[in-house]
């Protein structure tokens, strides 16, 4: 088995847990090929001598590989999505950090989950992602357009809100005046969309999730779409420029340039546990269940 692993490095709080997977995976013989930057620091704070092979390029991942393994939180398997793109290379996700609704893995649990991705005995979970074009030539969007969270427009360098003209399918839907507006994912429906007061949606299901940021009209609400649904933006405001966040890579885009936003060609493979499924992490992650009435 050929392994990927990208991660983040928290000091004392991931040393451990850094130590574990790979005592663990050397100990199975599975040939281990680590993005550059994070070996190099794993060096530095000497967590690993022996050495590896490093990625530091989705042109350097292939179909040789089997997994790619994120150590984290939520926000570096979306990294790691950048890696992986189209290759189909399923990712499983082991949390160093809080929340962890992609990374399912904890460190308490670590050899029992790898055992069971070396035994193969594990589901994948396809995830949609929104991708992004501009009718402005945008150098940022040339090699990486694309996002498994959302796609989030918001105001830039001031307090004014903003506008955002908004068609569906070239029919009018609204215009927002407010601080933002975040297109979502199914997977990003339990990111910024919730925190905006945005539904929660499974994983599987086939829609796209629309959610003002602070809207001036109170009742402009999120709203729940088809994820196969040409959405279309339009931004005006008080300033030249406004911010557009894909995940967590931001640009900035003049005024009336106009956004098409489409669901992508393709997916990304989250690998899966009988034992943590979907709704028992909503479950323990947003404590259902935990009020006493209950």
């Amino acid at each position: 088995m050929k392994v990927a692993i990208f991660g983040q490095y928290y000091q004392n709080d991931t040393r451990p847990i850094i130590k574990d997977i790979f005592v663990f995976l050397n100990r199975n013989q599975i040939e281990l090929v680590i993005e550059r930057d994070f070996l190099a620091i794993l060096y530095d704070h000497k967590i690993v001598e022996k050495k590896y092979e490093t990625f530091s390029s989705y042109a350097d991942l292939d179909q040789s590989f089997d997994v790619l393994i994120s150590i984290g939180g939520d926000g570096t398997i979306l990294r790691a999505a950048t890696y992986v793109r189209n290759s189909g290379i399923p990712i499983i996700g082991i949390n160093a950090g809080r929340l962890g609704f992609l990374a399912k893995v904890q460190k308490d649990s670590i050899e029992s989950f790898l055992q069971i991705v070396i035994n193969k005995q594990y589901s994948i979970s396809e995830r949609t992602l929104l991708k992004l074009t501009c009718d402005h030539d945008i150098p940022e969007l040339n090699q990486l357009n694309f996002a498994m969270n959302e796609v989030t427009v918001s105001r830039k360098d001031t307090t004014s809100m903003i506008t955002i003209e908004t068609h569906l399918n070239d029919e009018y839907l609204n215009s927002y005046w407010a601080d933002g507006l975040i297109v979502s994912t199914p997977t990003g429906s339990t990111g910024y969309s919730l925190s905006c007061g945005g539904p929660v949606l499974t994983p599987d299901v086939n829609s796209l999730v629309i959610t003002p940021i602070a809207p001036h009209n109170l009742n402009a609400r999120p709203l729940v779409i088809k994820d196969d649904t040409k959405i279309r933006l339009k931004v005006s405001g008080r300033e030249e420029q406004y911010m557009v966040s894909l995940d967590s890579r931001i640009i900035s885009i003049n005024n009336n340039a106009v956004l098409t936003l489409k669901k992508a060609d393709f997916k990304i493979n989250m690998i899966e546990f009988s034992d943590e499924t979907f709704l028992k992490t909503l479950r323990n992650k947003l404590l259902w269940g935990e009020d006493k009435r209950n």
